[in-house]
């Protein structure tokens, strides 16, 4: 297979199309507190806290205790030492207070000058729709100090109060934006850290580790979730859960009591799975379907939401969460869905049920009274997606020919010729001229029937338009990417066969059968929802009459959506298409792919790189309200 032949096949494959890469997801934070001009990640470990800070250029003043003596052009000499440093600022700038009121103390692992990681929104700078608040963007100097702290204790703490830097009335000094770990289990989404913040530290379960403050918790806070995704031919339903819950229901038959080895995770991964084809049954239109495994896999709570972990690594069985899709087929849209769930236990009496279909999810719950999820077709106005043949317009390949006007314009010769004859000699012409009439108004008046459709030869075919080419290549397009849609390796041939032949419809349907393979190893099922032709030129062949090489580029919208959310990719082509007529259908007959390129979907622009000298003064872009004092001391990075 020719590289452009496998360039051509991979561009219809819409599980390569996204491939297993993340894009965005449906839930976004909106608080703005990841791009705030602080920010602190915290980490509460077995025996220690961890403190990661970036510390915005103009703010250096308040951190001033974490930048090395050697970095200052004039040292005071009566600034104290790192130890007396640490202490001060576990005192007063960053500080992690115990139940009992002991404050741990910090030591520094790491400080140096960095670029502020891009944690951009593309909500930035748009309106939250619950505040009516802007949504603040990052600054526009990405300069940062940063620095790793370590904040040891003895004995684990059953409480934390974090008390970010804060003035003598209490309030904050300055912004900063936090996010909290307990072991791997976030606790929050970002947040805004402007007063002390006290946490509830649950060291046997850190799922349901949880701060006072009902503001600081995050989006995803159910240890179990269902997910049922009703779509044309298919019908998944998606699970959450933590192996440690899975403990009360199934022997894991792990080696120790506290962590999931490397060589575990694919055997029980399989358990699992095979666990959940028995239960929850699922009824579609009355009929209960037998589910297919379709895969699963770990994954882990992130900010965008769930991602999958793709190199195995040990797991702690208390944090660890297995996702697990369910496929049914079905011939169409289904009429009425129902999952009957059976998993309860004594911390999980409520389960998060979200049923997502055309128009969008819709979140309801089950409980042990009330536990058959139920989804209804409500859809209006909703077309099933469909495949059809381009047929080529008549006018390309047709001419009519008006039967009836022939033979009246036949039937007038003779009646001239005795026209002529009897004019000629001097008798009467009334009944000829009549005639003749009658022959002419019959003729056209038969003109727009009997007609008979016979081929037009190639030479005579009228050249196809840019605009017609660009009809042409919309429907073709939209027909190969929708014959991804169809489960069955069969279905997804007998669809392509209506807009791709020859060798380029056996290279696409090999390399959809490789493209299946991948997505049931784990990769992500993708469906590309739009397809815009921007532009197609026509180019004839001389040595093809009704072929045409279309010069085009378009745009491919796709998206794949597990366990909730749905991440967005979108690329632009340039591609030389050559379609031909085929049996009075349009059929795209050759491929060369000239160029593909992501563009985002949003219509947000990339970040911009920054100069990385973060702490000193011989960088050309200017701090927002730096601090004069501090950074003219520094003279080093």
């Amino acid at each position: 297979m020719t590289l452009v032949r496998l360039c051509a096949a991979a561009l219809f494959s819409a599980h390569l199309l996204l491939g297993v890469e993340v894009g965005r997801a449906d839930w976004i934070n909106l608080t703005g507190a990841e791009t705030s001009r602080n920010i602190a990640e915290i980490y509460v470990l077995d025996d220690h806290v961890k403190l990661v800070l970036e510390i915005y250029v103009a703010d250096l003043e308040t951190f001033e205790d974490l930048v090395p003596d050697d970095w200052l052009k004039n040292v005071d000499p009566d600034r104290p030492a790192l130890a007396e440093r640490m202490r001060r600022l576990s005192s007063s700038t960053f500080q992690f207070v115990t139940q009992g009121g002991a404050q741990l103390q910090a030591q520094l692992q790491l400080v140096e000058p960095r670029i502020r990681k891009d944690r951009q929104s593309p909500f930035a700078g748009m309106i939250n729709p619950v505040t009516r608040q802007r949504v603040p963007e990052a600054p526009q100097d990405k300069r940062v100090l940063y620095a790793e702290l370590l904040y040891p204790f003895t004995e684990r703490p059953n409480e934390l109060t974090i008390i970010p830097p804060v003035d003598e009335e209490g309030r904050a000094k300055v912004t900063v934006g936090f996010i909290a770990y307990h072991k791997a289990v976030p606790i929050i989404d970002f947040r805004y850290l402007g007063a002390p913040a006290k946490v509830a530290l649950d060291w046997d379960d850190p799922w349901y580790t949880k701060f006072d403050n009902p503001n600081l918790k995050r989006h995803h806070k159910s240890a179990l979730m269902s997910f049922l995704y009703v779509e044309p031919f298919e019908v998944r339903h998606e699970i959450l859960t933590r192996v440690r819950d899975l403990e009360q229901w199934m022997d894991l038959g792990l080696r120790g009591d506290e962590y999931i080895e490397v060589d575990e995770l694919e055997p029980l991964k399989q358990r699992i799975g095979e666990f959940f084809l028995n239960k929850n049954p699922v009824t579609i239109d009355g009929k209960r379907l037998k589910p297919i495994l379709d895969r699963s896999n770990y994954v882990k709570v992130a900010l965008t939401g769930i991602q999958l972990i793709e190199r195995p690594e040990r797991l702690e069985i208390s944090t660890a969460i297995v996702g697990v899709i369910l496929a049914y087929i079905t011939d169409g849209m289904p009429r009425q869905v129902k999952v009957d769930w059976e998993l309860f236990t004594d911390q999980i009496q409520r389960v998060p049920a979200t049923a997502i279909d055309p128009a969008g999810p819709l979140l309801s719950y089950v409980e042990p009274q009330d536990k058959v999820h139920t989804w209804t077709n409500f859809l209006k106005n909703y077309k099933m997606p469909t495949v059809e043949q381009v047929r080529v317009d008549a006018a390309l390949t047709t001419m009519q020919i008006p039967v009836a006007s022939i033979l009246c314009l036949i039937g007038l010769v003779p009646v001239v010729r005795k026209w002529r004859t009897q004019n000629k000699a001097g008798g009467s012409t009334r009944m000829l001229i009549a005639s003749g009439a009658l022959l002419v108004i019959g003729g056209l008046a038969l003109y727009p029937f009997a007609q008979v459709s016979v081929a037009k030869p190639a030479a005579m075919a009228p050249a196809l338009t840019d605009a017609d080419a660009q009809l042409v290549l919309q429907a073709l397009l939209k027909n190969v990417y929708r014959a991804f849609d169809f489960r069955e390796e069969e279905d997804v041939y007998d669809k392509l066969a209506l807009s791709v032949d020859g060798d380029l419809l056996a290279d696409i349907y090999l390399q959809s059968r490789k493209s299946l393979q991948v997505q049931k190893a784990g990769g992500a099922q993708a469906k590309v929802k739009d397809v815009e032709v921007l532009a197609a030129g026509v180019d004839g062949r001389p040595d093809r009459p009704l072929a045409y090489t279309l010069k085009a580029n378009w745009t491919a919208l796709g998206t794949v959506g597990h366990w909730g959310h749905i991440h967005t990719r979108k690329n632009l082509y340039d591609a030389l298409v050559t379609v031909d007529a085929v049996d009075g259908n349009w059929r795209i007959t050759d491929l060369e792919l000239l160029e593909e390129k992501r563009i985002d979907p949003y219509g947000k622009s990339g970040p911009v790189s920054e100069d990385p000298k973060a702490v000193t003064g011989n960088s050309s872009s200017t701090p927002e309200k730096s601090s004069s004092r501090t950074r003219n001391r520094v003279a080093k990075p």
